[in-house]
């Protein structure tokens, strides 16, 4: 089975926030490509991607695109794997450009979430339904996660009630 996720930037401003989400389906042993096209500059490069992809038993599409975010919707429309949008944070509109993702036409239906981690892991997830091994590095990531913050509420109590 060749489960694999494909991160789409809009751009290559879109690089770190991707990278991010590289890094920790790294941790979960997910396979993935990076790839950069445009819904609005080049949305032949985009269909011409989805594609090349589409052929894959599973898949999940991860788009990163800024502003109007019309990445997610094309992608979306024109696909019947999953796809989770990861829109980057802008101060510069004062987070509004977020409803370009979350406002969408009828018959889209990508998922939304700002995290970068939170992209990989629900692209993990729907990958991991029927994948007792990848099931298993979910757990484990979410166990790491819980002993984090036991670790922090020790730490907290030791330095703050001290009494």
């Amino acid at each position: 089975m060749s489960d694999k996720v494909i991160i789409l930037m809009g751009s290559k401003k879109d690089r770190d926030i991707s990278s991010s989400i590289g890094r920790t389906l790294d941790h979960l042993g997910v396979d993935y490509d990076f790839r950069v096209a445009s819904a609005h500059k080049t949305p032949i490069k985009v269909l011409g991607i989805l594609k090349e992809y589409d052929k894959l038993e599973r898949c999940v599409y991860i788009t990163v695109a800024g502003r109007s975010n019309a990445l997610s919707g094309l992608v979306d429309a024109n696909t019947t794997k999953p796809v989770i949008a990861c829109p980057p944070y802008s101060e510069k509109f004062g987070g509004a450009d977020i409803y370009s993702s979350l406002r969408v036409p009828s018959g889209v239906g990508s998922l939304v979430t700002i995290e970068p981690e939170g992209a990989a892991i629900s692209a993990a997830k729907v990958l991991s339904i029927g994948n007792k091994s990848l099931t298993e590095k979910i757990r484990d990531y979410q166990l790491k996660k819980r002993k984090e913050i036991d670790a922090a509420d020790e730490a907290i109590k030791e330095e703050l009630n001290r009494g």
